[in-house]
């Protein structure tokens, strides 16, 4: 059974995602797998791209703005907005603007942590190593659509 807790601000573990910082404040342990809450720090263009998977997820945009691909429409969203996608949604998102923007991602169930934990072990050149992503991703059940 999980325990209640407070995460202290920079105490969990940054991971360096697809060009983005990525800090867990709840992990899947923590919640029996039930969920997963996250920070993340997202520069100008940097983001996954579009991609589904079997669990929903949710964001709320804390400062900036950032290009939404939701199915076939790409919106600009900005501080304060919240996106939904549920499981089997393609999605994927990127900065849009020079200054550093700021999400929570949402999981449920939680899922994505051990993906993110193996791309920062072994995405490093860009843009190089990105063709391990898709490898990486079919093993936690992602899947990334083709370059348009």
């Amino acid at each position: 059974m999980s325990s209640a807790k407070i995460v202290k601000n920079g105490s969990k573990e940054v991971l360096n995602v697809l060009g983005t910082r990525v800090s867990f404040l709840c992990e899947a342990e923590e919640t029996d797998k039930k969920w997963s809450l996250m920070s993340v720090d997202l520069p100008e263009n940097a983001g996954p791209p579009p991609h589904h998977h079997p669990w929903d997820e949710a964001y709320y945009v804390l400062e900036g703005r950032v290009r939404f691909i939701i199915n076939d429409e790409e919106k600009i969203v900005e501080k304060g907005d919240f996106i939904y996608a549920p499981s089997g949604t393609i999605h994927g998102f990127f900065g849009a603007q020079k200054e550093l923007s700021k999400l929570l991602i949402f999981d449920a169930p939680s899922t994505v942590g051990e993906f993110f934990k193996q791309c920062d072990k072994e995405v490093i050149n860009f843009p190089e190593d990105l063709a391990k992503v898709p490898e990486i991703a079919i093993k936690y059940n992602m899947h990334f659509l083709p370059p348009s």
